[in-house]
């Protein structure tokens, strides 16, 4: 029975091309799918947006404005000043609530803010909105931990304490009709109740208390239930993109300078005549398809007549020498980086032989017949087999 192996070689064909493209196209596919996955579930885990009232998260307030609603509050949730302008139809009856949490207002806006409605509660507004709102009173610091009503507001004394982490207010101005609840040491307050001229405007800095997570800790949800509901109306109004862009946002060809529209058509048009260059062809590819076969022991063959036709008995010798180093090296467990008196030394200690002989076996023996290179190739042999007996677990 024959042992030797026969390959088969042949031109490259369409279907062998499309072969070796087949993993690349397999991966791609798995990369793409595992994108795709990846984003739908961020999409589905998304943590969303602080304080929005469509957000479920512990971040979002949609447990307030579900339990305002339950209540008989007219909730509209707004995203743009334009949008909040038409939502608040009775200034007397609408609560405006505002957080700008994206520094998005302008002076202008503000301004247009503050002459909405009679009820304003600013959630941390900004030092613009709150110079305009309530110029009475100042930015303080932070607030944290409980914190006592200590005042009159019915919304702080119906909570009576609450817990959150915010900014803090203090009084500048002791003329107008201002009063600060939730106080700390330092008198600064986490809320401030100023009215005038029929306007009534709500300060509050502990941002965190109105959210899912911390709504039902103390009395938060009687404060802001309170502060909320206090008329028919509610908008809930939080700055989005919309006012960020302005009510005519500029298109992408307004953006770009005049140049750009003439450039991508000259590329275009390079590309289009470059393609057609390059890419003529005098006729139909032709594909061959001849198969040659080529057995091992022919070439096992023709490299030993090349050896015995040329007497390089040594060049023969040392290709079984270096097998047989590599072999046994890698049974002797030597590294890859050892050199071969480190392999002749391992074997002399394994087998028990004269290092010189093993030396003069693995490198200096020069074969000068045939004979003598039958001789030594048996040996080597020999001397492997013998390292493989000892180092064989008994």
């Amino acid at each position: 029975m024959s042992t030797t192996t026969d390959y088969e070689i042949l031109t490259p064909t369409t279907r062998v091309r499309v072969r070796r493209w087949v993993y690349w196209i397999v991966a791609f596919t798995v990369v793409l799918i595992i994108a795709v996955v990846g984003l739908l579930v961020r999409g589905s885990t998304q943590i969303g947006q602080a304080l929005d009232a469509t957000n479920p998260g512990p971040g979002g307030a949609k447990a307030l404005v579900e339990v305002l609603r339950q209540q008989g509050v007219d909730v509209t949730v707004t995203s743009t000043l334009a949008d909040t302008e038409k939502a608040v139809t009775d200034t007397a009856n609408t609560t405006l609530f505002v957080y700008d949490r994206d520094f998005i207002l302008d002076e202008t806006d503000n301004s247009r803010i503050v002459e909405l409605a009679d009820t304003l509660v600013l959630l941390d507004p900004n030092y613009d909105l709150l110079e305009l709102a309530a110029p009475a009173i100042a930015m303080a610091g932070s607030v944290e931990g409980t914190m006592q009503a200590d005042c009159d507001v019915f919304a702080a004394t119906q909570a009576d304490e609450i817990a959150g982490d915010g900014s803090g207010y203090r009084i500048v101005d002791d003329t107008v009709d201002a009063e600060g609840c939730f106080t700390t040491d330092d008198d600064i307050y986490s809320l401030v109740r100023v009215e005038s001229a029929g306007k009534t405007v709500s300060v509050i800095g502990t941002t965190s208390a109105l959210t899912n997570e911390f709504i039902g800790d103390r009395g938060n949800a009687a404060l802001a239930l309170n502060l909320l509901g206090e008329n028919e109306s509610l908008v809930w109004y939080i700055p989005g993109i919309g006012d960020l862009l302005g009510e005519s946002a500029p298109t992408l060809g307004e953006l770009s300078p005049p140049w750009v529209t003439p450039s991508i058509l000259l590329v275009l048009l390079g590309g289009i005549t470059a393609a057609v260059w390059r890419g003529r062809r005098f006729g139909p590819l032709v594909i061959e398809n001849l198969p040659v076969i080529v057995r091992s022991s022919e070439t096992m063959q023709g490299r030993a007549r090349l050896y015995q036709s040329n007497s390089t008995r040594l060049h023969a010798l040392d290709a079984l020498r270096i097998g047989t180093i590599s072999r046994v090296a890698a049974a002797c467990g030597l590294p890859r980086a050892a050199t071969v008196d480190d392999v002749i030394a391992a074997v002399a200690s394994v087998t028990g032989r004269d290092i010189q002989s093993v030396r003069a076996l693995l490198i200096d023996a020069d074969p000068g017949s045939d004979r003598d290179l039958v001789s030594l190739s048996d040996d080597l042999l020999e001397l492997e087999q013998h390292v493989a007996t000892k180092l064989k677990p008994v």
